[in-house]
């Protein structure tokens, strides 16, 4: 993936402002971005599903010394805008489209320097199986109830069985927030683990 990021022109490492100084980090979204570039799709944080219909999202995952597969970290689902949710059922949520459908690339995490990283698969999910939906639309009916009730403040990463509302970005001081799938339901997204709902 690393000549494919550097041939669409995708930096893997950026340079940042801190306390006046420039300093090294990994662009956190270069693998999406280079898949995106990849398939056509032009770079942007709409809301919508980025084929129309279908939702593209790339997660990390490391590769254990057994062999096994594990997801390396939540995924991000969209934003949430408490306004919108506290204004739309879950029928009509940002998230039920963007998760109604989607397409999950898998790509190997080997080092933080990301010094290589492959495609390990390529799947389709989508949120037909009644227990996973309900479980899904439970969580974004305990976001959205506890937005009319409590606030946007009162969310928190401890809420959702399957889909958290955490903070997005660098965490320190940043309020903004967006929908997350745990770590266990990224591995039963990308058929690694098989989630025992009734």
């Amino acid at each position: 993936m690393l000549a494919l990021a550097a041939k669409h022109e995708i930096p893997v490492h950026i340079e940042i402002a801190i306390e006046g100084k420039l300093v090294p980090r990994v662009n956190k979204g270069w693998a999406g971005h280079t898949v995106e570039r990849f398939l056509g799709i032009p770079l942007n944080s709409s809301r919508s599903p980025n084929f129309g219909s279908w939702e593209l999202k790339v997660v990390p995952v490391r590769v254990l010394p057994s062999g096994a597969v594990r997801a390396k970290e939540t995924m991000a689902i969209t934003m949430i805008d408490p306004v919108d949710v506290r204004s739309k059922t879950f029928e009509d949520s940002h998230l039920l489209a963007k998760m109604r459908k989607m397409v999950v690339v898998a790509r190997t995490f080997v080092d933080k320097a990301e010094s290589a990283a492959v495609v390990y698969s390529v799947g389709a999910f989508d949120l037909k199986h009644r227990a996973i939906y309900q479980q899904v639309k439970a969580d974004y009916d305990l976001v959205r109830e506890t937005l009319l009730k409590k606030g946007f403040g009162a969310l928190s990463g401890k809420m959702g069985v399957l889909v958290q509302p955490r903070t997005k970005g660098p965490g320190h001081g940043s309020i903004s927030r967006a929908f997350y799938a745990r770590k266990g339901f990224v591995e039963h997204i990308l058929g690694l683990n098989s989630l025992l709902m009734k």
